[in-house]
């Protein structure tokens, strides 16, 4: 299994806003979706703020692969759900990286509907 760089768990991990997109069934990447990630140790997650409804949500998660892009840094990935026992610290890593948005912003990443739409990220 293909592991971070220290440098990309770095650039990634600490970025504000990513964007992220999916691969359709031809392989070709969909048009990219700016979204907050976390890093919790040497992994990535990213959690849909509308639930799993929403669309770009759906698709990484039916695709299982795409990328992540910062500025003019781009990593191919693949997305896969994690278990419920990194709720909690998920959680905590969105309020200490985005509570100065306020509660209101914050809780929409932070509710039980937004942890159900959670994705892990791993490189590949």
């Amino acid at each position: 299994m293909t592991a971070w760089t220290p440098d990309e768990l770095a650039t990634f991990g600490a970025s504000d806003e990513i964007e992220i997109t999916s691969l359709r069934s031809d392989g070709t990447p969909r048009a990219f979706t700016t979204i907050w990630i976390v890093r919790l140790g040497d992994d990535l997650y990213v959690r849909s703020a509308y639930g799993p409804e929403n669309g770009w949500y759906r698709r990484a998660k039916a695709a299982a692969a795409g990328a992540i892009r910062v500025g003019d840094r781009q990593r191919d990935a693949a997305f896969e759900e994690p278990g419920d026992e990194a709720t909690e610290a998920l959680d905590a890593a969105y309020h200490a990286k985005y509570d100065r948005y306020g509660p209101r912003i914050v809780g929409t990443v932070v509710s039980e509907e937004a942890a159900g739409a959670t994705l892990r990220v791993i490189p590949r």
